[in-house]
């Protein structure tokens, strides 16, 4: 039974699941949970087993109220489930303005395909957070001129 649901409490299972799929130390990910203070958490669970999650961070782009996705992972042995995509799909039907910033070209390709289809400059993005959160938030990206990708329900 796929339940999906967001929460702004955080627990081992989800330090687990970024640290799989990042690489990042635990001590990193809570210092991020526990000083990002506009963020909420969507997860998706399979039987009771966290499968995929993704961040919604508030933030603003010339002047419009966007939720950011950060940190958007699937565990390994999930993935081709199209968990994510029930996830981005849950964000759509929710919220009117989503963004991301995506990692790598076959990202690129993905989010497009799931109607990520408006490009921002990231210059245009604005949180209300701390400078060394705003630093997690930009950082991870590997393309040569990194770019937003936006979802507009309009």
């Amino acid at each position: 039974m796929v339940k999906i649901f967001e929460t702004k409490e955080y627990n081992d299972e989800m330090i687990s699941l970024w640290q799989q799929a990042f690489g990042d130390s635990r001590e990193d990910v809570i210092f991020f949970l526990n000083n990002a203070h506009n963020i909420s958490c969507l997860c998706l669970y399979d039987n009771d087993c966290l499968c995929s999650m993704l961040f919604l961070v508030d933030c603003k782009v010339l002047g419009e109220d966007y939720k950011y996705i950060y940190a958007a992972c699937t565990d390994k042995s999930y993935r081709s489930s199209g968990y994510m995509s029930q996830l981005l799909q849950y964000s759509q039907v929710n919220y009117k303005r989503i963004l991301l910033i995506p990692a790598d070209d076959s990202l690129v390709y993905y989010y497009s395909k799931r109607s990520f289809n408006h490009k921002a400059d990231i210059h245009n993005i604005i949180f209300n957070e701390c400078d060394e959160i705003k630093e997690y938030l930009f950082e991870g990206c590997s393309l040569d001129e990194p770019f937003a990708l936006a979802y507009n329900g309009d």
